[in-house]
């Protein structure tokens, strides 16, 4: 098995041949939770794309451990960047959508309360559920061993969708009646490619119509219809492989 991953702060000045110690929750889940002993391989990241990688040199009480450091690596940029404007679905159907894009290599998230969401965020339930999420992308993060975690932005109202995608290299919005699929479209080498998962009700026309006059066309996944919560993992799958950010 790979090594667990584990966030920290900073790895400002952190060398190979050095000590690095982890405390606090994360530490508290490497020695109770993981049981980790001396010896043992780790990864520390700061979660914008570089690792310390090293063993186990010492456990101390129930949450406190130093890493001797044997290498740092730091991952080039992603290129193109894939950020995809998730509806708001119902329940836990959000955690659900952030963890497993984030397992799948999304690089950003931006939450959007559609016309149509049956959920509305506000107030402090607004706060809460956007904890939610980024608490979920860090977890995920962890758990699928990436060194660069996906930021999860701010809601953004339809119109500030539509400016993100106009500002976009290459725009999208999955919609079952797309014309064209979304394993055939053109798309481009580097740059930014931002693609809408509407909510269950669908995106309404004025939705479509805002991100059309933006430069977003409609595009389908394939034959069958998926849920919000699933549409937008898919979806990153096919365009990481198809830009060979999975090759």
């Amino acid at each position: 098995m790979t090594a667990p991953v584990f966030l920290v702060e900073s790895l400002a000045g952190v060398r190979a041949g050095g000590t690095l110690m982890l405390d606090g929750p994360e530490g508290r889940h490497a020695v109770s939770v993981r049981r980790l002993r001396t010896g043992e391989e780790v990864v520390l990241t700061d979660g914008h794309g570089t690792g310390a990688y090293g063993t186990v040199a010492a456990v101390e009480g129930k949450d406190r451990l130093t890493v001797a450091v044997t290498a740092l690596r730091t991952e080039d940029p992603p290129s193109p960047t894939i950020t995809v404007v998730q509806a708001l679905p119902k329940g836990d159907r959000g955690e659900l959508a952030v963890e497993t894009m984030t397992e799948t290599g999304v690089d950003a998230i931006v939450p959007w309360p559609a016309a149509r969401c049956v959920t509305q965020w506000k107030g402090e339930r607004a706060a809460k559920a956007l904890g939610k999420w980024r608490a979920t992308a860090r977890e995920a993060g962890k758990q699928s061993r990436r060194l660069t975690f996906p930021e999860v932005a701010d809601p953004l109202t339809t119109k500030q969708v539509a400016a993100l995608l106009a500002d976009a290299d290459f725009a999208a919005v999955l919609h079952e009646e797309g014309s064209a699929p979304l394993a055939t479209a053109e798309l481009p080498a580097e740059g930014r490619i931002v693609l809408v998962v509407g909510p269950e009700g669908g995106v309404s026309p004025e939705e479509l119509t805002a991100f059309a006059e933006a430069g977003a066309r409609p595009y389908r996944l394939g034959a069958s219809v998926l849920r919000t919560s699933t549409a937008g993992t898919a979806a990153v799958a096919l365009l990481l492989g198809r830009t060979g950010r999975w090759a």
